[in-house]
């Protein structure tokens, strides 16, 4: 007869042999994946590893190119701008770097900067768009006329257009000295401005921005230094819109510019100012625009060539 302890050993021994299987068929189990783990960890460490060295190697090979730019940038401009004059408008972003590297290749071009202006935050603040506009639209030079756009970018490219760019039939004023400084003054006590000391009207411009808007609002503050650029083409000879190639992404005041076919139809834009190329580059699409041409340069994705005259960039 089968005793109740019989039953209990039989069922305890069943269990144990059960635990005893899984334990033995999980290590086997665990060791195989450790193994295949272990062999794909090998495989991954050396594609990164490779793919660091085909990183190196190219930041090497764009360091050389940048060296060459910049040894070669002022003979390649020489001559280009020869007897002309620029203004600079800076944003708030833009580079001190990019700036000065940007006024000395002017220079070596036979060009002369006329003066800087910087907009500030206030200038691309959303909140203080409607201000602008007001302030803008009260400084307005007596027989100028402003687009019927209201928005305030393209409102003061109209205003600082008018009163820093000379005619691009008769290079001659647009404004009196007394307007020009009655906008600036304006200008500068709402805080949307900082000029630099004795600005004065020019054939050209270059408005030099940093990388994209990000945060609240960052589209707005794109498509205002956009219009106001576009529009200060506009008003003169030529102007160039330059940045970083995250200024050329959707929030970013190039994007906004190559999205619009009506904008880059007549304003220049250069996406790697922050590279000895990009500044090169810049200067050739001034001259460029001089001639009455337009393009949009640099190494973004919706580049269409390096520089003017280089051949497509295959976008």
């Amino acid at each position: 007869m089968i005793s109740l302890r019989y039953h209990i050993v039989s069922i305890t021994a069943c269990f144990l042999a059960l635990a005893v299987g899984v334990v033995l068929g999980s290590t086997a189990l665990n060791g195989s994946l450790l193994s295949g783990l272990s062999n794909q960890k090998k495989d991954l460490g050396t594609q990164v590893s490779d793919l660091q060295a085909q990183r190196n190697a190219l930041n090497a090979r764009l360091s050389d190119a940048d060296a060459f730019a910049g040894a070669m940038g002022p003979k390649v401009v020489a001559g280009q701008l020869d007897k002309r004059t620029v203004v600079l408008v800076t944003t708030e972003d833009a580079r001190p770097a990019d700036r000065d590297a940007l006024k000395q290749l002017v220079s070596q071009s036979g060009a002369s900067v006329t003066g800087e202006l910087q907009l500030t935050s206030a200038f691309t603040d959303p909140n203080k768009a409607d201000q602008l506009r007001d302030v803008v639209t009260r400084l307005q030079p007596a027989g100028s006329k402003f687009p019927t756009a209201g928005d305030s970018g393209t409102l003061a490219g109209a205003l600082l257009g008018s009163v820093l760019l000379l005619d691009k039939t008769t290079a001659k004023p647009q404004s009196t000295g007394d307007e020009l400084a009655a906008a600036l003054g304006g200008l500068t006590d709402g805080g949307f401005v900082k000029p630099s000391q004795g600005v004065q009207p020019a054939q050209l411009a270059i408005v030099l921005t940093g990388s994209q808007q990000t945060g609240d609002g960052a589209g707005d503050r794109a498509a205002t230094i956009a219009r106001f650029a576009t529009q200060l083409d506009r008003s003169g000879a030529g102007t160039v819109l330059a940045g970083d190639q995250g200024s050329a992404e959707g929030s970013g005041a190039l994007g906004v510019v190559r999205a619009d076919t009506s904008a880059t139809s007549i304003l220049s834009t250069v996406d790697n100012v922050d590279s000895a190329a990009g500044r090169v580059a810049t200067l050739m699409a001034l001259r460029e625009q001089l001639d009455g041409g337009a393009g949009r340069y640099g190494i973004a994705g919706n580049a269409q060539a390096p520089a003017p005259g280089i051949g497509s960039a295959g976008n």
